[in-house]
């Protein structure tokens, strides 16, 4: 089976609003609202997992019903301290609920990263069925050119740009195995990584690549709440 696990349980302090960033308003709908709906577009999915605070789930519960989404694909999981916490309190989920089997997958997201494509979504999916790669993640080439600064006060060195990309979202993963290597790692590491790739990095798979959309961004900042504004009216325009 595959499962979606989207990863909603931050509380946005760098947004400066006074609800968690992916509650906020997106064109007439919360963003964590747009960005389940694009993994519920995916019927090669069976079920969608949101991880948000224990403090919001009966709130987005709410908001799902109210937006006329498939309930029943949806499952809501309190969650963590931290967001690895997070995502492993979804697979702890998807264990009670059906069980691990070989060839499962789960897909992790981003909760506001709402402008996810289809297209990203399902390639992921198929790069980890192929079997090449137990882990894979979305991508994109660097633009700008990238410095490495150990005491932030000096250049130490400046890596060739053509070897750089952004980390996306999603990731897919072997389901059995990415629990594995959770188990495998001390709390204090998985609280220190802020990505899932890294937990089967540090056990020692390699992770594949999927090259992303310039328009996957995730929605931080001010900024980029009026940038997605923008994506969604050009989106609108070109139908």
């Amino acid at each position: 089976m595959i499962y979606a696990a989207i990863v909603a349980g931050g509380t946005g302090s760098r947004m400066g609003a006074d609800i968690p960033k992916q509650f906020l308003d997106l064109g007439g709908k919360p963003v964590l609202i747009r960005t389940i709906e694009r993994f519920l577009e995916c019927e090669r999915i069976d079920a969608v997992y949101i991880g948000v605070h224990k403090d919001w789930t009966e709130r987005l519960f709410g908001m799902c019903r109210g937006q006329g989404l498939d309930m029943s694909r949806l499952r809501i999981v309190g969650g963590g301290e931290y967001r690895n916490a997070t995502v492993c309190k979804m697979m702890l989920a998807v264990r009670e609920e059906f069980g691990f089997s070989e060839g499962d997958i789960i897909v992790t997201h981003d909760g506001v990263r709402p402008f996810v494509t289809l297209r990203e979504i399902e390639e992921s999916i198929s790069a980890v069925e192929s079997g090449e790669y137990k882990g894979v993640t979305v991508c994109s080439p660097v633009k700008d050119t990238i410095l490495v600064s150990e005491d932030g006060g000096s250049i130490d060195s400046v890596p060739a740009r053509s070897s750089l990309y952004r980390m996306l979202t999603p990731q897919s993963f072997d389901l059995p195995l990415l629990y594995k290597c959770y188990l495998g790692l001390p709390d204090d590491t998985l609280s220190q990584v802020t990505d899932t790739t890294a937990v089967m990095s540090l056990a020692g798979y390699r992770i594949g690549l999927v090259r992303g959309s310039d328009n996957n961004i995730k929605l931080t900042t001010p900024v980029d709440m009026k940038l997605g504004e923008l994506i969604l009216k050009e989106q609108a325009e070109n139908g």
